[in-house]
């Protein structure tokens, strides 16, 4: 299954194809070399002071099914009914001090963000799919897999191939075939003043 953008101006393909879909193949896994390019890829995001605030946890169930079923059980019971398909679960951290000087860095969870969209854009370069989660309990996370405190915890990652919705409950395949929406760019971006629509 795919879902292209519909977009008012044209985009980049990859960009257009990369959505979020909660239909994973269980039974096919995603390789070590391929795990390494998708870190590759958020290993070259940018960051304020070159800085790289990011930290990402990995798992992947063909390699340590136990350590994998662990950070499953950190996530919402919603979000587990699907992501239990996702061969790789990744938790995204991110620093709250610079490395340089140890001050506050305000600008981590923007820089973390930027690494996890670079992920998911080489992701959907090599036929992968990821699902990005705010339903996780970080706390819990944080105690079973030894986090920092000063790390705060911004996302879980579903990673894997896309399946047939067929294996989702009617809810989520409602969702699934729901066109994909956005609101109108003159609603998000603006020209030269707040609130005057760039078109």
């Amino acid at each position: 299954m795919q879902k292209p953008a519909i977009t008012q101006a044209p985009i980049h393909d990859i960009i257009a194809q990369r959505w979020s879909p909660r239909a994973y193949d269980a039974n096919k896994a995603v390789s070590q070399a391929q795990i390494i390019s998708l870190l590759e890829a958020a290993r070259w995001a940018p960051s304020c002071f070159g800085d790289e605030p990011w930290r990402f946890i990995v798992w992947d169930k063909n390699k340590d099914s136990a350590a994998w079923q662990m950070a499953l059980d950190c996530i919402v019971p919603g979000n587990q009914a699907w992501a239990m398909n996702a061969p790789v679960l990744v938790l995204i951290c991110a620093d709250r001090l610079f490395g340089h000087n140890q001050k506050p860095n305000r600008w981590g969870g923007y820089d973390t963000g930027a690494a996890a969209v670079s992920l998911s854009i080489q992701a959907t370069s090599m036929g992968l799919v990821t699902h990005q989660m705010g339903g996780f309990d970080g706390e819990k996370a944080r105690a079973a897999f030894n986090v920092p405190d000063q790390f705060e915890m911004m996302a879980m990652m579903a990673v894997g191939y896309v399946a047939d919705i067929e294996g989702l409950s009617d809810e989520l395949k409602e969702r699934a075939l729901a066109p994909r929406k956005r609101k109108p760019l003159g609603e998000l971006f603006y020209d030269s003043v707040w609130n005057q629509a760039i078109i």
